[in-house]
């Protein structure tokens, strides 16, 4: 799974190099699609359960599962949530980051994400055999919350290996203590989906795209995370 976080990696950062002003998320769409082909990988999301794409693009509002488009194109201030999945010798790695499009960044964005950041990599820290899903959730709602922010309920990170989407359920919010326990071994996708509003959202006419019900900016974190006898390792870092 280090392989196949790794390659997750690098499609990312490749792909956020092409973000600016002008561009359409169909665009990244294929530059990630070359680069997962150039490193051997197998795209994780297309066609999972019908979804087009091998890329999530969601922009501004949108929370998750934007469908990357020609007509979608990015402009001077915008940010958008490009996540990723892909398949390496049978097992499954899975990463999102928000990224600015342009120089000129709102104050009150950048600091929905760095917010955003932030709560996930304070849900990083508490993994370790012992730690609940509570631990997790709380971890995530509490800088969140602490910022005037509020996180998604109906979306939640989950267990990954050799599918994509496994036992437990990893909600980004709850209470310290509550809910499994982490065990060695685990391997987990957390990933923070955090509103500027509200936390309601709804799904798009395309069965797909998540927006906020408010219309505020919404951003997304996530890394697959191992749970070891030392605490986390992420594996998409």
């Amino acid at each position: 799974m280090r392989r196949s976080g790794a390659a997750v990696r690098t499609v990312l950062e490749h792909t956020r190099a092409h973000v600016k002003p002008g561009v359409t998320t169909l665009h990244l769409e294929k530059v990630a699609e070359a680069k997962i082909a150039e490193l051997g990988a197998t795209p994780a999301f297309k066609g999972y359960r019908g979804y087009p794409c091998v890329l999530c693009t969601s922009v501004n509002e949108q929370v998750v599962h934007g469908i990357p488009s020609r007509e979608q194109v990015l402009r001077e201030g915008d940010i958008v949530s490009i996540d990723c999945g892909v398949v390496l010798d049978g097992y499954y790695g899975d990463s999102a980051i928000t990224v600015p499009v342009g120089n000129h960044v709102a104050p009150q964005t950048q600091r929905l994400l760095d917010v955003t950041m932030k709560s996930l990599e304070t849900a990083i820290q508490v993994v370790r055999p012992g730690a609940t899903l509570g631990d997790i959730g709380a971890a995530v709602q509490e800088v969140v919350e602490a910022d005037g922010f509020s996180v998604v309920r109906e979306f939640v990170g989950h267990g990954i290996g050799t599918r994509m989407h496994e036992d437990p359920q990893v909600p980004n919010f709850g209470q310290r203590g509550a809910g499994a326990k982490l065990r060695e071994g685990m391997v987990i996708a957390i990933e923070p989906m955090v509103n500027v509003g509200k936390p309601g959202v709804q799904v798009l006419s395309d069965g797909w795209t998540a927006v906020t019900e408010d219309g505020s900016l919404s951003a997304h974190f996530e890394h697959t995370v191992a749970v070891t006898a030392e605490g986390a390792a992420i594996l998409t870092q």
